[in-house]
C-alpha cells in the first residue's frame, strides 16, 4: 500500500496529519450527514476548513469519492476506502481508520468524525500544543466521556498501528475495547460542546434550533450596541 508522502513538520519536529472519517451509511440520520448544510456550506465542508486552519494535511477517506469531491475545500485531499466487510456498503469505523492511517506518512494522526458542526480551529490548536507534553510511550490523545474514550475525536501515534493490525486480525471491532490495549492519555477539552456530534435527524434539528437562537441573539446585541452609538454620538 503507497503512503502519501508529507514534507511539513510542526515546531518539536513531529509530523502530523488529519484524517476525517466520512464513510458510515448515516442510518440513524436517514439520510448522508457529511452533505448537511448550515451557514451555506456542507458538515464535511465545515470540518475540513476547520482542521484546514491549524494543519497543512488533511485527508478525508470514504468508499464514496465521487460523492464527496466536489465539498472538500482545496488541497484537501481524498482517500478511497476498500470496502472489506461481505455485502456491506461501509465498513466499521476503526478499519477505516486502519486503512486511512496505513497510507498517511505522519507520526501523529488527528482523527474527526464528519459530524461535528461545533468543533472550531482555536479548540484544535489548544489540542495540538498538548502534544508537546505528553509521556513518549502514549499511542492515543483523547477526550474521555463517562462511557470511555470519544475515540473519532483525538490523537493517535503510528507506533499504535502494530496493536491495531492484530486486534483486526482477531476480528476486532470495537475503538473501546482495542483502546484498552494501548496507552492513552486523557485529552482535557475546555468546552465539552465541540464534541456534540450528530448522530439522529432530532441531533440536528437541535443544532439548527441552537445556531438560530445564538444568531438572534448576537442580532439583538449588535443592534442594542449600534442604538447606545447613536445616543452616545447625540
Amino acid at each position: 500500500m503507497s503512503k502519501l508522502n508529507l514534507t511539513l513538520k510542526n515546531k518539536r519536529n513531529i509530523l502530523i496529519a488529519a484524517l476525517i472519517l466520512a464513510g458510515g451509511q448515516s442510518n440513524r440520520m436517514g439520510q448522508d450527514k457529511g452533505q448537511l448544510v448550515f451557514d451555506g456550506c456542507s458538515l464535511i465542508t465545515h470540518i475540513c476548513t476547520v482542521t484546514q486552519d491549524c494543519l497543512d494535511f488533511v485527508f478525508v477517506i470514504t468508499p464514496s469519492t465521487q460523492k464527496y469531491q466536489y465539498l472538500l475545500p482545496k488541497k484537501v485531499q481524498i482517500i478511497k476506502e476498500k470496502i472489506i466487510l461481505p455485502k456491506q456498503k461501509s465498513n466499521f469505523p476503526l478499519l477505516g481508520f486502519y486503512q486511512g492511517f496505513k497510507k498517511i506518512d505522519s507520526e501523529w494522526l488527528l482523527l474527526l468524525a464528519c459530524d461535528l458542526p461545533k468543533l472550531n480551529s482555536q479548540i484544535i490548536k489548544e489540542w495540538l500544543n498538548t502534544l508537546q507534553s505528553i509521556p513518549s510511550s502514549t499511542m492515543a490523545v483523547l477526550p474521555k466521556q463517562d462511557k470511555g474514550w470519544e475515540p473519532i475525536c483525538g490523537f493517535y501515534n503510528r507506533r499504535c498501528l502494530a496493536s491495531l493490525e492484530e486486534y483486526l486480525q482477531n476480528d476486532g471491532k470495537s475503538f473501546q475495547q482495542w483502546l484498552k490495549q494501548i496507552a492513552v492519555e486523557e485529552l482535557v477539552v475546555s468546552d465539552r460542546s465541540v464534541l456534540f456530534n450528530c448522530n439522529t435527524w432530532e441531533d440536528w434539528q437541535q443544532f439548527l434550533r441552537e445556531r438560530e437562537s445564538e444568531s438572534q441573539t448576537k442580532n439583538s446585541d449588535r443592534s442594542k450596541q449600534n442604538q447606545n452609538d447613536i445616543y452616545r454620538g447625540c
